[in-house]
């Protein structure tokens, strides 16, 4: 028998006395090998179920890491090309009010889809073939229901958003282009990021990595065609991007339509669930929210740095384009243990859900130290990147030495939360995130720094939030969450039992 293929016929044949007296491991293994069917028929053992964890993790974690670097790209793909070959005015339309208000509204929906990616993952860990497809096709349903109503409300309402936001009259036009051209082909945005997110619940983090690939680089030609070659300005951009947003649905579709396991897609069997779909809800929800209320505190602190001067403000712009390389590690770290907990939690491998969260707290812990000190030392040639002023520069360097350093302090935040969403226990993360890193930090921004307005007073709020909610989640974590150390609400039994009730 070939290394990790299990004989299924046990479950049908096996001495009953023999099942009760094996309890726990009977089922286990009875998981297992069901998993071994979501394989199509390959005979191979499911990798992140069996695997050597932290292999299997950072298997899973770079293709994740490389799509959100080309992702980054992807979204500056436009700002660039317009700002260089059409000006200013149309920088600001495409890098402005627009951005943020498109930010906004696919950050929740990203969050959104989370909840079918655990599901997903849990039912495919869980072998329960007929319930990964009903997921699919209702994750599907709601990503074309969602695209609909963001077409039909962006189209009403972008106009009144952009006002609302004080957007300048010079750009209102362009902007409000902008805005009409990409909710018309939003839809297929929506699509991929939930196709991704299906994809990534079986374990395959490395398909929607190519397909974002494959769309980046589209996004950029088709930007230098319409905006260069055709000098359609700011409304070519927008069509570039909801072209390049097509391509990467389309890919990613026809993956789910030609797979051979559950997984598989099909257009006839495309409809709603009602209790797969509120559980997605009841899951991605909390992620959603959490994603508009960081929103909402960035523009709090941005609001501070603004009044700071300009010196200040090109500074921290700069320093956060710096920093992206760490939360793009850390939010690819927290995507990966959210995917290995839900499929080893829904197979019923508790030991390894424990296991791989503290496997992933070390790979974090390495990675942050590792990339701190590099910035804290390099810091000052990054900067000469962005520009050559010495005054940006020396509060720039004041800023990084503040704050890499405390990086440290939020990795647990990431980790935890992650494996978590993980198992389905989302909303008290979701509070603890929202109030300690949200909230507080409001609180912070508008008590301090109008006592003490400097850049460290409002810079401060970063490693004061961080570490006061990293204590709440060890808390939470270790004495009342469904991971806490020393219990397991969800046996085998009961798990099973919910997992049929369904």
């Amino acid at each position: 028998m070939p290394i990790g293929e299990i004989s299924v016929s046990r479950m049908h044949t096996g001495n009953r006395d023999k099942e009760h007296k094996r309890g726990v491991d009977w089922m286990k293994d009875t998981r297992r090998e069901e998993g071994v069917r979501q394989t199509g028929g390959t005979g191979r053992a499911n990798a992140i179920t069996e695997g050597v964890i932290w292999k299997q993790l950072l298997l899973f974690f770079f293709p994740i890491l490389f799509g959100t670097f080309f992702q980054q790209l992807y979204n500056t793909a436009d700002a660039v090309v317009v700002g260089r070959f059409v000006g200013k005015e149309a920088l600001a339309a495409v890098g402005g009010s627009t951005s943020m208000l498109t930010n906004l509204l696919v950050g929740f929906f990203v969050g959104l889809s989370s909840g079918a990616t655990v599901i997903i993952a849990q039912f495919y860990g869980a072998g329960r073939g007929q319930r990964v497809s009903e997921a699919v096709h209702t994750a599907i349903a709601f990503s074309l229901l969602c695209g609909i109503l963001m077409t039909v409300g962006g189209l009403l309402f972008s106009d009144t958003a952009l006002r609302l936001m004080g957007t300048p009259e010079d750009i209102m036009d362009n902007a409000s282009g902008y805005l009409h051209i990409y909710f018309v082909g939003i839809t297929a945005n929506l699509l991929y990021n939930m196709g991704a997110g299906i994809l990534r619940a079986i374990g395959d983090s490395k398909r929607p990595f190519y397909f974002l690939v494959i769309s980046c680089f589209t996004n950029i030609a088709l930007d230098l065609l319409f905006v260069v070659g055709l000098r359609m300005g700011v409304r070519g951009a927008a069509v570039a991007t909801i072209l390049s947003q097509v391509v990467s649905a389309c890919l990613v579709l026809g993956t789910l339509m030609r797979a051979d396991g559950s997984y598989r897609f099909e257009i006839r069997k495309t409809r709603i669930t009602p209790v797969i779909l509120v559980r997605i809800i009841r899951i991605g929800f909390p992620a959603g929210l959490q994603s508009v209320m960081y929103s909402f505190s960035n523009l709090v602190i941005q609001s501070s740095v603004n009044a700071l001067g300009t010196d200040t403000v090109a500074a921290w712009a700069a320093y956060g384009k710096i920093d992206s390389t760490y939360w793009m590690i850390i939010n690819a770290l927290g995507i990966s243990i959210t995917t290995f907990v839900g499929q080893n939690y829904g197979a019923g491998r508790l030991d390894r859900v424990k296991r791989s969260v503290y496997v992933c707290l070390g790979i974090s812990c390495i990675i942050t130290v590792g990339l701190s000190t590099i910035l804290y030392l390099t810091g000052g040639y990054i900067y000469l990147l962005f520009t050559t002023d010495a005054a940006v520069i020396a509060i720039g360097m004041k800023i990084l030495h503040f704050l890499v350093p405390a990086f440290v302090t939020y990795l647990c935040i990431e980790i935890y939360s992650g494996a978590l969403r993980g198992v389905g226990d989302c909303w008290i993360p979701m509070i603890m995130t929202a109030l300690g890193v949200c909230v507080l930090r409001v609180v912070w921004i508008l008590i301090a720094v109008p006592i003490r307005p400097d850049i460290l007073t409002v810079v401060f709020s970063y490693p004061l939030t961080w570490t006061i909610t990293t204590v709440l989640f060890n808390i939470y974590y270790y004495f009342f969450s469904a991971l806490k150390k020393w219990n397991v609400p969800l046996p085998w039994k009961k798990k099973r039992r919910e997992l049929h009730n369904l």
